[in-house]
């Protein structure tokens, strides 16, 4: 994987824990604020932060088109925040407009406010959890919809978590926070699929 070049979305947020999740699993990362950072990169992680500051962030620098230009060649990963912003649909938008990158349907907070965060082991399709295998859910968007091939990556409780199509992949937890490196490891897997498919 050493030879990968993976950039971080930095506006805002916990893009230093990818990063250094990242870095362990020996992938070069950069950070990028500005659209022409996106050069070299082969994926790219939206990570978790406040979406709908995030969202005027994007605006700004003009890294909403940028972005979307990416993703149309290569791998994006959404986490929490992320997951907000790679939607088509929000149920309760707030003011955000989401990228429109995967289609899905997103409720911002759906599992409750900061003081109802959790953590929970979570299988990711094809592997099986160990006690080890935790990731935490921080004011957590819920996904509401899932649409046609859209594929369920990770369920809690029946319910989708994680879902990605081709190489566009949205996690609604963190699995940065609590170490848990299987999420990343299957994204980063996945892109020679990717590639071979756009």
């Amino acid at each position: 994987m050493s030879d990968r070049q993976v950039g971080v979305l930095g506006l805002q947020g916990d893009f230093a824990l990818h990063a250094e999740l990242l870095a362990g699993l020996g992938v070069g990362v950069r950070k990028v604020r500005r659209p022409e950072e996106l050069a070299g990169c082969d994926g790219l992680v939206l990570p978790g932060g406040e979406s709908t500051t995030l969202r005027k962030l994007l605006r700004r620098s003009g890294l909403d088109a940028a972005i979307a230009e990416f993703a149309a060649q290569r791998p994006v990963l959404g986490t929490c925040a992320g997951c907000i912003l790679l939607a088509t649909d929000l149920d309760d938008a707030g003011g955000v407009e989401p990228l429109g990158l995967l289609d899905i349907t997103v409720r911002r907070n759906g599992y409750g406010r900061q003081i109802d965060s959790f953590e929970a082991h979570l299988v990711l399709v094809g592997e099986k959890a160990t006690s080890a295998d935790a990731v935490a859910f921080i004011r957590a968007p819920r996904i509401l919809r899932v649409g046609a091939g859209v594929e369920v990556w990770g369920s809690l409780d029946g319910e989708a978590v994680a879902v990605r199509r081709g190489g566009i992949a949205a996690l609604t937890f963190h699995p940065e926070v609590t170490g848990d490196t299987r999420w990343h490891r299957a994204w980063l897997d996945g892109f020679a699929v990717a590639e071979r498919s756009s």
